[in-house]
């Protein structure tokens, strides 16, 4: 085979292995984007700004227990004993909430802030439960608080039912978008391949026009 001949045939395989390289990756790309690569994050109750400097509390952290008869929150949890644990729950009409000191953080209670629910455990104790059930009446979102610790963050909040407001946290897995909607993953594989390509097409054409041996056409 002549030095033109393969040197030709070699950019046409560079080419191409390029090319397959980019239809490869664009399948690996829409596999990660296709059925269930867009899924969001969980839904959650929407509680409000009255809950953003609670101990504990996080939309993420919020605990949707709408398929239990009944939910168990401690009452003076974490390291100095001001906070509510689980601070938010979602359930169903129905369930039962129980409220149970840990002994931590002094004397607390469980008063309402505001919703349907009319939570009230009574004055601050050290110890013991409180036990409210929720029915249709308290259908919503009743915030509540501890009134000796209310300003040290021991707030908390019950969503109850599905008729309330809620949002869509985003997915963990989401992919960051860069311009044009290409994920940044994509997009350095398509630049990486027009270089290889371009790359090539140079080689081969100063190959064809400046590399031919000037004895390949002569006689011995």
């Amino acid at each position: 085979m002549k030095r033109r001949e393969f040197v030709r045939t070699a950019g046409g395989a560079t080419v191409a292995g390029a090319t397959v390289g980019t239809v490869g990756a664009a399948a690996a790309a829409e596999g990660e984007g296709g059925e269930g690569g867009d899924e969001g994050g969980k839904t959650v109750p929407v509680f409000g700004s009255y809950l953003e400097d609670a101990n504990r509390y996080s939309e993420d952290g919020i605990v949707d227990a709408r398929d239990q008869d009944s939910v168990t929150v401690d009452v003076g949890a974490g390291g100095d004993g001001y906070a509510f644990d689980p601070p938010a729950v979602w359930i169903s009409p129905g369930t039962t909430v129980t409220w149970e000191w840990t002994g931590e953080g002094g004397g607390h209670n469980v008063i309402a802030n505001e919703g349907p629910a009319g939570l009230d455990s009574g004055s601050p104790k050290e110890s013991g439960t409180y036990e409210y059930e929720f029915t249709d009446e308290d259908a919503g979102i009743t915030t509540y608080f501890c009134s000796p610790h209310e300003g040290s963050g021991m707030k908390g909040g019950v969503a109850v039912g599905d008729d309330v407001e809620t949002t869509t946290l985003a997915g963990a897995d989401l992919k960051e978008p860069i311009e044009f909607g290409v994920d940044i993953h994509e997009h350095w594989v398509g630049v990486t391949v027009v270089l290889a390509m371009s790359v090539s097409l140079v080689f081969t054409f100063f190959t064809l026009k400046y590399g031919e041996s000037p004895h390949a056409s002569g006689g011995s």
